[in-house]
């Protein structure tokens, strides 16, 4: 997987990309957690996740958010960080050009994001939203939410409680033509420890399964 440097609006953006091996392949663009918190790209849970999509044919990419690794710029609070995930999604696409489907998945801060992101590039079509930090962020936003999706969480988790994030999956789930996937992983915790396993067989089963994902390209790639 190779590493690629992206143009961000505070400067130089660290990445790792996997291009799909099949033509036109879709795209996927993950988000790590907090930076705050240690959140960089190479997070378990969104290694996961990219191995996830990949598994699936997509063409890939993680990157660290202003200010984490060799990503330049500093901690925005979440608003400059959205304008690194747009930037970020702009070089998939300028790589992707005929990519039929195209996803965002996040992780915790990541996942808050990723669903900002989703209001506002209505070419992406669903999502995965691992661990949603919904007592600590603002969801709101999401009014009316434009894509389905995938919520995942353990209920193990230490940071999020459940009711928070089903009372946001409730609210989704009530908006007009939207469907979401919730599962809830036994015994794993905010950030999968040792759980990782599970979680990919669910976001797998979920990629499989999902409207919007095209059956053509949605076998694993040998």
């Amino acid at each position: 997987m190779p590493e690629v440097l992206i143009n961000g609006p505070a400067g130089r953006l660290e990445g790792r990309y996997t291009h799909g091996k099949q033509p036109n392949a879709p795209i996927a663009l993950l988000l790590h957690p907090l930076p705050q918190h240690n959140g960089t790209m190479n997070n378990k849970v969104v290694f996961t996740l990219f191995q996830s999509f990949i598994k699936r044919g997509y063409s890939a990419l993680r990157f660290n958010f202003r200010g984490v690794g060799r990503s330049q710029g500093t901690y925005d609070k979440g608003e400059g960080e959205l304008a690194d995930a747009a930037a970020a999604l702009d070089w998939l696409q300028t790589h992707n050009p005929n990519a039929p489907v195209c996803w965002v998945g996040g992780v915790s801060f990541g996942a808050w994001i990723g669903m900002q992101l989703l209001m506002r590039r209505p070419e992406i079509d669903g999502f995965v939203s691992v661990s949603p930090p919904a007592n600590m962020f603002d969801f709101s936003f999401l009014a009316p939410c434009p894509s389905s999706g995938l919520i995942i969480h353990g209920d193990r988790d230490e940071l999020v409680p459940a009711a928070a994030v089903t009372k946001l999956v409730t609210k989704l789930s009530h908006q007009k033509d939207i469907r979401i996937d919730h599962r809830v992983v036994p015994g794993a915790s905010h950030f999968f420890a040792n759980r990782t396993d599970d979680l990919a067989a669910q976001v797998d089963d979920y990629l499989a399964t999902s409207v919007g994902t095209n059956p053509t390209i949605a076998a694993p790639v040998e």
